[in-house]
Parts: structure tokens; sequence; C-alpha cells
């Protein structure tokens, strides 16, 4: 069976960062060539543009709400709804974020679609903060999982942006090459967990852990990666770096291909990435194109 294609839609948004630089994130992988990286793997590739650009900006909450949290239920909103373009053509979707935020869109369209899906969160965290609990920084960068889950004391307009609530549960999630203490202080979270140093040891045998830990979602899985799960010596672009503690490159490269080949694959999301960090010509996203060009290339 052939391939479906693949749909490319950028959503350039710093809204629920903290600070601005991610919103330039999908014209500069474009720029460093992802398009034709894509291409190269042999699938057809549409690219379905960009959602309107939402750059950060100061907005002071209220002490039990994320920061801007009405922009970035707007800024969700209408990834949601391109997102139902993209899987309405048939296409995997290949989200360029953005932060992390802009995986809640992709499960909600998904939701829109009537799919079952579990989620592989690649991340150096595992965004499981409520708004609560740091409210001297209430970034909503650090609450997508959260509000995936519904947890308690999620804010009703992200938690509440899908078809249903909570957008997804528990035994459909796994988190992979998170280098952070456990963030589960509610104990609220029963997911599969794959730390960073287990997927250091061997990436391949990683990737099919977590395939058998969302094994149970009928309609397959989408993959969230943050470049923060990189180590910054090696791939210096996450928008919140960790130092010496991350994934190699190569690792990383050996993840996502033990996750893609899956034929339930069905999509992934890349965030975090600030074209900031970058050398004046881009060498860094190149790096980082190359690296998911060759993980979404048919077995070496």
């Amino acid at each position: 069976m052939p391939h479906r294609p693949l749909g490319v839609l950028g959503v350039p948004s710093s809204a629920a960062a903290h600070a601005p630089g991610l919103d330039r994130s999908p014209a500069a992988l474009r720029a460093a060539g992802l398009v034709r990286a894509l291409e190269r793997t042999g699938r057809r590739v549409v690219d379905h543009g960009d959602t309107a650009s939402a750059r950060w900006r100061p907005d002071p909450p209220e002490r039990t709400n994320p920061h801007d949290v009405a922009r970035v239920a707007v800024v969700l909103q209408e990834a949601r709804e391109a997102l139902g373009t993209v899987l309405s053509a048939g296409h995997v979707p290949v989200v360029l974020g953005g932060e992390c935020t802009v995986t809640l869109a992709v499960v909600a369209a998904s939701a829109d679609a009537g799919l079952d899906l579990g989620l592989v969160y690649v991340d150096g965290g595992q965004d499981l903060q409520l708004p609560a609990d740091h409210p001297e920084e209430p970034i909503a960068d650090s609450m997508g999982v959260a509000h995936l889950l519904d947890l308690p004391g999620a804010h009703d307009g992200l938690a509440g942006l899908g078809p249903r609530r909570p957008l997804l549960t528990a035994d459909r999630l796994c988190f992979v090459g998170y280098a952070d203490d456990e963030e589960d202080v509610h104990g609220l979270v029963p997911s599969a967990r794959i730390p960073a140093a287990t997927v250091l040891d061997d990436p391949t045998a990683a990737a099919r852990q977590a395939l058998a830990a969302v094994g149970t979602a009928a309609d397959g899985f989408l993959v969230h990666l943050d470049v923060d799960v990189l180590d910054m010596f090696a791939l210096p672009l996450a928008d919140i770096p960790q130092y010496g503690r991350g994934l190699t490159p190569p690792v990383l490269r050996d993840l996502l291909a033990g996750l893609v080949a899956d034929p339930r694959w069905s999509g992934l999301v890349v965030t975090e990435a600030n074209p900031d960090r970058d050398d004046e010509h881009g060498t860094w996203m190149v790096a980082l194109v190359d690296l998911l060009g060759s993980a979404l290339a048919p077995a070496r």
C-alpha cells in the first residue's frame, strides 16, 4: 500500500512561550529545506502554508490563568481548523510549531475527524504543570499535556478545545526522552515513561517500548517532538535549553525512525526550535532538517 502524502502546516506562534522567537520557527524550518528533505524520503509532500503569526506579548494574568490564555486559545482554534483541511485531504500532518501547546490543536483536530490516537511525547519535560502550580511563571508552554488530560485545575479555554474532554487519556500517552525530575507532582498521570538515559542506551528498543505503550489507541499515534529533548551542546536550538543530559542527534534520529516506520504512525509535531539560537548561516536549523529527513526516510 502506498504511503499517504505528508501535509505540512506551520503554526507560527510564541503566544504561549516564555518570550518571542518561536513564532519564526516554521519559516526558518522551510528556509532550511524541510519540504525538500521530506520529498527526498520518497513521499509526496503538500505544503498547506501557515496559520496567522502570533508573537509573544506581555499579558500579566490573573493568578489562576495561564499567560495570555485567550490569545493562546485563538491560535489553537485556528490551527485546529486548518488541520481539519489537512486531515480531510487524507494527508499525514507534519506540523511546525511554535510552542508545545500546538499539540492540543493536533489532537483536537484528530478527534474532530473521528480518530482515536495515542501520543508519543518526545520532550525534555512532561508539560504537566497546572496554572496554580507556578503562579509566578504561568506559561502555557509547560502545561500542554496537563490540558490534554484535563487534569483538575486545567483552564477551560485550553482543556475544552476539542470535541471531548479529556482529549487524551493517560493510557494512550507515553513520555519519551525526558531528563527532568518527575513532573507528575500530583500523582494523577499513570502514563508510560521512558527517560533520556534509557533512550540513550538503546533508541530502537525505546521506540519499540513506546509503540507498545500506546498500542491501545485504535487509529494509530502522533509523535510530539520538542527539540529541548536534545543536549543543547549537541544541537543548540531549544527555546528552553538543557545541557549535558539530553539526547544526541543520532540517538534522536534512530528513535524517530523507529516510531515513524510503524504503519500506525499518524503525524509529527515539531516544536520549540528557536531561530534566535541559530548562527548567522542557519547551520543548526539545517542540521535539524537533515535529522528529520533521515528519520522519515525508508529504513536504512
